[in-house]
């Protein structure tokens, strides 16, 4: 079994302090405002397409009515998007979509707002910190889902969320599903199939709700027009629920927009994992071995990240077209078995499960790095690492913990297996950010404003139209400097486009 050596080489803020008004934020410290609010104004420079959106709907208010429920990582340019969907008309609340991903000077900064202050808080309510407890993460969750009742007693909740990893969606589906049957699961014990910490404290969170509330998730669920999903594991959730016929509203998939797929996961990448990796470390990458598992568009990034510092990299793959194109872009293909105690770095970015097993951690060599950018922790078997004999764990500073074995190898883990992007560093570039959000927003916009109509979306999974992503990269190009070649009129005719686009085929891959 595991034991503990937490004396840490660079303390963490005190955990018990908060600032907390109930039911309308709880955030580490909004003394921090200040700071935050100066780096909201730098970031909203580099996000011009969220900042081209509030010139162009700020007038209009498409989201005039609009609840949106969002859980999504607490940072700086979190902070441009929130404050965007703001602009345009919506009421938001919010909290992280991971325990470790939370910039506090940001949510102390969109808690007090532009007008406000510490002692004056006029913002938006946000509930996350830096360094959340599972319990205090989905008790976050449920905050944004569940709304303050109005002057007339009328209960209200969000109609619209906004999703990342697919938590919020999940938290009401099973909330529902748990209602209909009137009974919660009992929770599951080590050893047995499919269990973990984290699911028993939804049951648990969900138990006392259907106690206290036997129609809470239903009514909540009958209020909500849709969800606009960031990523590829919530995405996923989705269509599991849209196949089972268990899908309660309309869903747009942002992951695969291709200016949020090919721009976030793999350029996005290619910024912050080496980001994340020196602040934790100080390790030089050159000359180094580094295994990345996975060659989608996240592994694609990591890869080419490791490969600009001068590392020579291998990547694992399942899928046999993925695995070539890894090789023809000069990567050895191998298993994870075959690199064990030759790689200095192993870095997950699949959004499976048991990617690094608690025997491939035991048999890596001295001192590697192990990390994950895939989305949930369960990439890496962290819990199966703390039950070797003999293992200890010493925390270096905060989310860089040493593991000891008994033959006195160690590795380094970072986040605790979870984002190290996120959790070792801040994320992605605010402009990369920029192009993500604005699908965000646009899909927000979509969702909403059509819903009742003839043009509304029914209870299935989408995808923003080809013009619509178009008009995200448009809204990217003056930053760059960048001057389109205009089709002439017997150019588009030729083509047989419209000179104004769409340009490519849906099935056109890039």
């Amino acid at each position: 079994m595991t034991t503990q050596a937490t004396q840490s080489a660079t303390p963490a803020p005190s955990a018990s302090r908060f600032d907390e008004v109930p039911g309308r934020y709880k955030v580490r410290d909004l003394s921090l405002a200040e700071s935050g609010r100066h780096q909201i104004r730098l970031a909203e420079h580099e996000m011009p397409g969220l900042m081209a959106l509030r010139a162009e709907y700020g007038e209009s208010q498409p989201l005039r009515g609009a609840r949106i429920a969002g859980s999504l990582h607490m940072t700086v340019q979190t902070a441009v998007l929130i404050e965007t969907l703001t602009a345009l008309g919506a009421e938001v609340r919010w909290a992280s979509c991971n325990i470790f991903s939370t910039q506090d000077e940001a949510a102390a900064a969109i808690v007090v707002g532009p007008t406000g202050t510490p002692e004056d808080p006029r913002g938006v309510p946000v509930f996350a910190w830096k360094g959340e407890t599972l319990e205090e993460y989905w008790e976050c969750t449920e905050q944004i889902l569940v709304w303050p009742v109005t002057d007339d007693a009328t209960p209200t909740g969000p109609n619209m969320i906004l999703d990342d990893g697919g938590d919020a969606t999940l938290l009401v589906h099973q909330g529902v599903a748990y209602e209909r049957v009137g009974a919660v699961p009992a929770d599951t014990r080590p050893g047995e199939p499919d269990h973990s910490d984290e699911n028993n404290v939804v049951r648990g969170l969900l138990r006392r709700t259907l106690q206290d509330d036997p129609l809470r998730w239903s009514t909540i669920a009958e209020q909500i027009l849709g969800v606009t999903e960031e990523t590829t594991t919530g995405v996923h959730r989705l269509y599991q629920l849209a196949e089972a016929g268990r899908l309660l509203f309309a869903a747009i998939n942002v992951n695969d927009s291709v200016t949020k797929s090919k721009f976030d996961n793999k350029y996005g990448i290619r910024h912050s994992l080496p980001d994340g990796i020196n602040r934790a470390t100080d390790v030089l990458m050159g000359g180094k071995v580094a295994f990345v598992a996975g060659y989608g568009d996240v592994g694609k990034g990591a890869a080419e990240a490791f490969r600009g510092q001068g590392a020579r990299v291998v990547v694992s793959e399942i899928d046999p077209i993925c695995a070539l194109q890894a090789a023809m872009d000069g990567y050895q293909v191998v298993r994870i078995e075959d690199v064990l105690d030759q790689a200095d770095f192993f870095i997950t970015t699949t959004g499976n499960k048991d990617v690094i097993t608690a025997e491939h951690l035991a048999g890596m060599k001295d001192k590697a790095i192990v990390g994950n950018i895939g989305h949930f922790d369960n990439e890496i078997d962290i819990a199966g690492l703390a039950d070797v004999p003999g293992v200890s764990r010493t925390e270096i500073k905060p989310q860089v913990h040493e593991w000891t074995f008994p033959d006195g190898r160690s590795i380094i883990v970072l986040s605790e297996g979870r984002l190290l992007n996120l959790g070792n560093a801040t994320g992605h570039p605010s402009f990369v950010m920029s192009n993500s959000f604005a699908n965000q927003v646009i899909g927000q916009i979509e969702i909403f404003t059509k819903a009742g109509t003839d043009d509304g979306y029914g209870r299935e999974v989408y995808r923003l139209p080809k013009l619509l992503d178009e008009k995200v990269a448009r809204l990217h190009l003056d930053a760059l400097g960048v001057r389109l070649t205009e089709l002439t009129k017997s150019q588009a005719e030729y083509l047989g486009i419209d000179a104004a686009g769409p340009y490519k085929a849906e099935h056109y891959r890039y």
